[in-house]
């Protein structure tokens, strides 16, 4: 099963992985050609930090960060942990999120 994080701001990308307090966090599988098991939770952060989210995406074996703007040592950190990182990306999270399981989606993009 594969886990992606999204910091979020309502319903879409949080423009900044450091001031997201609401964090979704997606299990999924690809069991045929066509979509498998899709599972979604919003994790409540105690406080917006980068830290927090980053413990995050390493206590639920997150496999890819999905963000718009994120601090370069919070990136360099992710990806020293094996946690592919794509950033740079807004818009809503349900049209991100459906870019990414379609295989879609690329650093960088913008669905506004």
């Amino acid at each position: 099963m594969e886990k992606i994080l999204i910091p979020l701001l309502d319903s879409d990308v949080a423009p900044r992985f450091d001031l997201a307090t609401d964090v979704l966090v997606v299990s999924f599988s690809r069991e045929t050609l066509t979509m498998g098991t899709i599972k979604e939770k919003v994790v409540v952060l105690n406080n917006a930090s980068s830290e927090a989210a980053c413990r995050l995406a390493l206590s639920e074996n997150v496999r890819t960060v999905i963000c718009a703007g994120i601090e370069a040592e919070y990136h360099d950190f992710l990806t020293w942990k094996g946690i592919k990182v794509l950033d740079d990306v807004c818009g809503p999270v349900d049209l991100v999120l459906e870019s990414y399981l379609t295989d879609a989606l690329e650093k960088g993009m913008c669905f506004y």
